[in-house]
C-alpha cells in the first residue's frame, strides 16, 4: 500500500519540479534580447547566470542553517517558494538597468532553494528504497525545466522576449499548487526538534556524506557552466565553419533537455551497479568531453552535435545519484538540511565556475576554453574513493 502510494505521488513530483524550474534559465534563453533593450555588454550572460546561482545560494544557506524544511511542512515550503519565484522572475520587467536585472534573477535564485531540494527532501520522504530512480526521474524534470525557456524562446520568436518569463512564471505557480494540492508531506518524514546550531557540523563529520558531497562540488564545477554556454558553444562553431540556418535556441534546448533522459537511464542503471558506480561513470564520460572539447570543433556539423548530445548526458546523469548517496548517509530529521547544504556549496562553486569562463574568455581561443571543467570531474572521483569502497 504504502509503495504504491509513494509511485501515485510521484508524477505530481517530478512535474511539479519540472514546472517551477523553468524559471531558472528563463533569463539565459532570452539573454540576446536582454542584452539588446538594455545595451548590455556580451559578458551580462555570465554575471546574470551567476546573480540566480549566489541567490540560490544564499537561499539554501539560510534554508540549511535554520533547517527549514526539516522543521516545517517541505509541500508548504514548496508551495510558497513556487509562488514568490514566479513573482521575482516577472520583477525583470520593473527593471530599468542592469543593477535591477540582477537583482530580480538574484531573488528568483534564492527562491529557487525552497523548490530544487525541498522537491528531493519531499521525494526522499516518501520513498526509503528506490530512492535512486526516483530522484532520477525528479532531477531529469529540473533538467528539462532548465531547457524548456530556451523552446519557448523557439515558438515565441515573433513575440517580446517577456512571453518566455510569462509562460516560466505560469509554469512555477502551477507547479506549486500540484504540490500543494496533491502532495502532502511523506510517511517517511521525521521533523527535526528546532534550530540546531551544531546540526552542520554532525553532518560533515560523517565521512561517507563527505565523499558524496565532495564528489557532487567536483560535478558541481562542470555542470551549470556547460549549461550556461552552450549558446556560445554553437556560436562560436557557427562563426568558425561560416554555418548559418539553425536556431541556437532549438539545439540549446535539445542538447541541455537530452540530460533529462540521462538521469532517468542513470536511476535505473543504479538498481543494478550501484548509486556510487553510476555517478563515477558519469564524471568519466563529462570529463573525457571536457579534454576532448577542443578537438571536435574540427569536425563535421553532425558529429560535433552528436558529441554535444553525449556531453550533455554524462554531464547530469550523475546528479541524483550523488543526491541519493547525500540522502543516505544522514539521518532522517536532518536529511532536508543536509540535502540543502550540499546545493547551497555546489552551486557556489557554480559561480566560480562561470565566473572563472567568463574572466578567461577574452584571453584564451574559445576552442580551449572549457578545458579547465575537466578540473571538477576529476577531483570528484577523487573524493569518491570512501562511497565506492562501501560498494565493494
Amino acid at each position: 500500500m504504502q509503495k504504491q502510494r509513494s509511485i501515485s505521488v510521484l508524477p505530481f513530483i517530478v512535474a511539479a519540479q519540472f514546472a517551477c524550474t523553468s524559471v531558472w534559465f528563463a533569463g539565459n534563453a532570452v539573454i540576446a534580447d536582454i542584452i539588446r533593450q538594455f545595451g548590455l555588454s556580451a559578458d551580462a550572460l555570465g554575471h546574470l547566470v551567476a546573480a540566480v546561482q549566489l541567490g540560490f545560494i544564499t537561499g539554501t544557506l539560510l534554508f540549511a542553517i535554520f533547517t527549514v524544511s526539516d522543521r516545517f511542512s517541505p509541500s508548504r515550503v514548496f508551495f510558497t517558494c513556487a509562488i514568490t519565484a514566479a513573482l521575482a522572475n516577472l520583477s525583470v520587467f520593473v527593471a530599468d538597468g542592469f543593477s535591477l536585472l540582477l537583482v530580480a534573477r538574484f531573488m528568483t535564485g534564492f527562491f529557487l532553494a525552497g523548490i530544487y531540494p525541498v522537491g528531493m527532501k519531499i521525494a526522499a520522504d516518501y520513498h526509503k528504497e528506490g530512492l535512486g530512480k526516483a530522484l532520477g526521474w525528479l532531477v531529469g524534470a529540473l533538467v528539462l525545466g532548465t531547457a524548456f525557456p530556451h523552446l519557448v524562446h523557439v515558438y515565441t520568436a515573433t513575440l517580446s522576449w517577456k512571453a518566455v518569463i510569462i509562460v516560466s512564471s505560469v509554469l512555477s505557480v502551477t507547479g506549486g499548487m500540484l504540490i500543494l494540492f496533491f502532495v502532502p508531506d511523506g510517511p517517511h518524514r521525521s521533523r527535526s526538534n528546532g534550530f540546531d546550531p551544531t546540526v552542520l557540523r554532525r553532518i560533515f563529520r560523517n565521512g561517507l556524506f563527505r565523499s558524496a558531497a565532495f564528489g557532487y562540488f567536483g560535478h558541481m564545477w562542470e555542470l551549470y557552466t556547460f549549461w550556461a554556454f552552450v549558446p556560445s558553444i554553437l556560436a562560436t562553431y557557427f562563426d568558425q565553419h561560416s554555418i548559418t540556418g539553425y536556431s541556437v535556441s532549438l539545439l540549446s534546448f535539445c542538447i541541455i533537455s537530452i540530460g533529462s533522459i540521462a538521469c532517468v537511464w542513470g536511476g535505473y542503471l543504479s538498481s543494478r551497479i550501484g548509486n556510487a558506480r553510476t555517478a563515477s561513470l558519469a564524471l568519466v564520460i563529462s570529463g573525457c568531453c571536457c579534454l576532448l572539447s577542443p578537438l571536435f570543433f574540427h569536425f563535421s556539423f553532425p558529429v560535433f552535435c552528436l558529441f554535444l548530445v553525449l556531453w550533455g548526458m554524462s554531464v547530469v546523469a550523475d546528479s541524483p545519484q550523488f543526491s541519493t548517496l547525500v540522502a543516505q548517509a544522514i539521518p532522517a530529521e536532518i536529511r532536508g538540511t543536509a540535502l540543502t547544504i550540499t546545493n547551497s556549496i555546489g552551486f557556489a562553486i557554480t559561480i566560480l565556475s562561470i565566473e572563472t569562463i567568463n574572466y578567461l574568455r577574452p584571453s584564451i581561443a574559445p576552442q580551449n576554453l572549457y578545458l579547465i571543467l575537466a578540473i571538477g570531474p576529476i577531483l570528484g572521483l577523487l573524493f569518491m574513493k570512501k562511497q565506492l569502497q562501501k560498494n565493494n
